[in-house]
């Protein structure tokens, strides 16, 4: 008798070591590669922030039909989107992550092939008015606006959604292909050579444009948003994955989701961070992600967007780059609104929605609150909170009273008196007349500014001593 219960419990411990040999077995591993481009700050949320945190991990499915799936994360960085496409044409990337031009170029070269189609899923950052890329000289340069590079060297990332701002620029201003000598440079060769004087200007994309200047050797003098075309960053995925895993889409939004909650909880210190894993200065993140900065970090797929989408295909259809695509096709918020539903969010509300967080507070230099966030400013006191404060004059006023207790201030924003983009108030031009003081990014408009209000251009220290001297 005890020897045919032993023999039972000898079988059945058998049986369940052969059905785990056997689960072991039949375990798959899925390797997940994402394209990332970490220096490109509009895509962090996308990228950097979702790795860094692990939060895709948190998110993965692991019931049902994946409870015998492993997946395997293969995080990929590039500079540029072009490197992307070719790595998810390649079946090395599943998901990746680029400007609008580079997106729509990934969406076009997918259309002619015959293993799987890409589609947008979520946006990364975008700008409503075109802001995001820009175009710097040396800051030595006699160049203040774009008409004066006619026939000079303008170096660009071929591909990248900053070279799609200088061709649009171009056709707005009904100039030839070859009114600038326009060369291919990354990133990191074009500014290496502006530093060096090696061209006249770059164009660049997010965050270059603002970068350089702030590491004292640019200076801006085109913005994006002068395009007046809304520009945007997004997360495209190759079809054969997404139809055979869609949980894992999913999963991917819904960590984009919480990345950008994160970030905005507490700006400050996300950029600081995003400055440890990327190495772009956290003061040019913050001009980008933080409150009221030139990116609304908003995943959901806006029309406004696919409208611009549209029109970036006709810019590069008059250039016979691209035949005929259909950018409405190419779009699929079906995994983004799964992912909004099962969080319990509302995704038509926010689809609507094109608010930004913005600055706010009490300004405690001038002692009222910010009642108009677009005609605000900000100071960052090195160990301090950023402090905000109600128009340009409070804040070139509380600068130079902190600057002189001796603090260390890391950096004061303002905000563009007419493009309403944020600046960095030692980049600034200010048209200083008898009771205002308005900050510009373009010398010509401060110029106009004050001519017609009987005032004067100065720049960012001179406006402080004029400040102090009482205008």
């Amino acid at each position: 008798m005890t020897t045919n219960v032993g023999r039972r419990l000898t079988v059945a411990v058998a049986t369940v070591a052969a059905a785990m040999a056997w689960s072991a077995a039949r375990a798959e591993t899925v390797t997940i590669g994402i394209g990332t481009q970490d220096t490109t700050t509009n895509t962090v949320t996308a990228g950097t922030i979702i790795r860094e945190l692990h939060l895709l991990e948190k998110y993965l499915p692991k019931d049902g039909k994946y409870a015998n799936i492993k997946f395997e994360l293969d995080w990929q960085n590039f500079t540029s989107g072009p490197p992307v496409t070719n790595g998810m044409m390649a079946n090395k990337l599943q998901f990746g992550m680029m400007g609008d031009y580079p997106l729509i170029v990934n969406g076009f070269t997918f259309s002619n092939n015959p293993d799987s189609q890409s589609r947008l899923i979520a946006v990364a950052a975008y700008n409503q008015f075109g802001s995001g890329n820009g175009i710097v000289v040396h800051k030595d340069s006699p160049y203040f606006e774009l008409s004066d590079l006619k026939g000079k060297v303008v170096s660009v990332p071929f591909g990248s959604a900053a070279h799609g701002m200088v061709l649009k620029a171009m056709q707005d201003h009904g100039w030839p292909a070859d009114y600038f000598q326009l060369v291919s440079q990354t990133p990191e060769v074009g500014s290496t050579n502006l530093q060096e004087k090696k061209i006249d200007a770059h164009a660049d994309f997010v965050p270059f444009a603002e970068l350089l200047p702030f590491r004292g050797f640019a200076r801006k003098i085109f913005d994006g948003v002068e395009t007046k075309l809304p520009t945007f960053h997004g997360v495209v995925v190759r079809t054969d994955f997404a139809e055979k895993y869609p949980e894992v889409v999913v999963a991917y939004i819904k960590a984009l989701i919480e990345a950008n909650a994160w970030f905005r909880a507490d700006p400050k210190t996300a950029s600081a961070k995003i400055q440890e894993w990327t190495g772009i200065n956290k003061e040019v993140v913050y001009i980008f992600l933080g409150p009221g900065g030139n990116m609304t970090t908003d995943p959901t797929i806006k029309p406004l967007l696919i409208d611009a989408a549209g029109k970036d295909v006709e810019v590069l259809q008059k250039l016979g780059r691209m035949k005929e695509f259909d950018v409405t096709k190419w779009v699929d918020d079906s995994y983004i609104r799964k992912a909004y539903a099962e969080l319990k969010l509302d995704y038509d509300s926010q689809l609507k929605s094109l608010a930004n967080y913005e600055v706010k507070g009490e300004d405690t230099f001038c002692h009222k609150p910010i009642s108009d966030p677009h005609k605000a400013g900000e100071v960052w006191v090195d160990g301090e909170d950023v402090a905000p404060f109600s128009s340009a004059a409070c804040t070139l006023g509380a600068y130079a009273s902190i600057k002189a207790t001796g603090k260390k201030i890391n950096v004061a924003y303002v905000f563009d008196t007419t493009l309403g983009i944020k600046l960095f108030a030692d980049q600034a031009y200010y048209a200083v007349a008898k009771d205002t003081i308005a900050p510009f990014l373009l010398k010509k408009e401060a110029e106009d500014s004050a001519a017609k209000n009987g005032g004067k251009v100065l720049g960012f220290e001179d406006a402080l001593k004029a400040l102090g001297n009482g205008g």
